[in-house]
């Protein structure tokens, strides 16, 4: 991919999820990954969205060695190089503190694939991380969030779970490009609104069968998806 043209993804990635409400001042950030050249581009840290250019990414290897740009990049980076690492697949990233993805992250939950709407886009529930130990905390932050991430998907498959909830924090997504991963963070923060609402009509709401979800997942993204047009 042409780092021009990443970049400029990656500025409409962060543009995103202005637009749609998820973020408030500089809370947030989208990265994408060139896999074939090794490098990421990253907003960079604390400039308002407004103000954003595609010459304010910042661009760094895949070992947070910066190689491009001027600015400090976003204080995330290295979660996002952790998930880069780990996870084969991936070409864009958003971290968002949107409203009600980050109430669940708060109350330390899971979202359960209470519906149709979810299964969708996500197989089964949106997992959250086990709470990081002090000494995680105190030493490499940034990068030990993502170690919390990548241990919470040891049995997962983050392809078809392009979302995880970071204890205590707030949610990131992820995508085959930057702006499949901003279209996440939107998808994931209307789930996470509704299943606030189910549990308040109905406290004792039931997950959909597997049946039904695995329908729903498997017609969209499924070795014989049909929804949608080829």
């Amino acid at each position: 991919m042409n780092l021009k043209h990443l970049r400029e993804e990656v500025l409409e990635a962060n543009l995103e999820i202005v637009r749609r409400g998820l973020v408030l001042y500089t809370f947030g950030n989208a990265s994408g990954f060139d896999r074939s050249d090794g490098l990421v581009v990253i907003k960079p840290s604390g400039v308002p969205y407004d103000e954003l250019t595609p010459s304010h990414m910042v661009i760094s290897d895949l070992n947070g060695k910066i190689v491009e740009g001027t600015l400090r990049p976003s204080s995330d980076l290295a979660t996002h190089l952790a998930l880069y690492r780990a996870f084969e697949g991936l070409g864009g990233i958003v971290h968002t503190h949107s409203r009600y993805a980050t109430a669940w992250s708060q109350a330390q939950r899971e979202i359960p694939c209470l519906g149709t709407t979810h299964a969708d886009y996500i197989r089964g529930p949106i997992p959250v991380t086990a709470p990081m130990p002090a000494q995680d905390i105190e030493s490499e932050y940034e990068l030990n969030t993502g170690n919390a991430i990548i241990r919470r998907f040891k049995t997962l498959n983050p392809l078809e779970t392009p979302a995880v909830l970071v204890a205590g924090h707030a949610p990131f997504v992820w995508g085959v490009t930057p702006a499949e991963a901003a279209h996440m963070a939107v998808v994931l923060e209307e789930i996470a609104h509704m299943a606030f609402v189910t549990f308040t009509i109905n406290a004792d709401a039931a997950a959909l069968t597997d049946t039904l979800r695995d329908k729903h997942f498997l017609r969209k993204h499924g070795a014989n998806a049909y929804y949608g047009q080829n």
